[in-house]
């Protein structure tokens, strides 16, 4: 089943959270080096990833900003997969 945008960028804000790699994004949200480099840098533009360099390594870090986004996206989620008895 192919992923949406926001189901990706969700994955990608959560591996960051403590740190990671660009390998470690690219294995853990089974992308590939290619389709990661957008997402990532579209992260990095709206300030919900931060770039680090820790001794030659560049890690990525989820921000406060894109925490609390990934919080909101797990909420909506959970909801929208709830046992119905919010349905409409």
């Amino acid at each position: 089943m192919k992923r949406c945008r926001n189901d990706i960028i969700s994955h990608i804000l959560s591996i960051c959270l403590n740190g990671a790699n660009k390998t470690r994004i690219v294995y853990q949200a089974n992308l590939n080096f290619r389709t990661v480099n957008p997402y990532i840098d579209i992260l990095i533009k709206n300030n919900l990833i931060e770039e680090a360099s820790q001794g030659g390594l560049v890690l990525y870090r989820t921000t406060q900003k894109g925490a609390s986004l990934l919080e909101t996206m797990n909420q909506v989620s959970k909801e929208l997969s709830g046992d119905g008895r919010n349905a409409v």
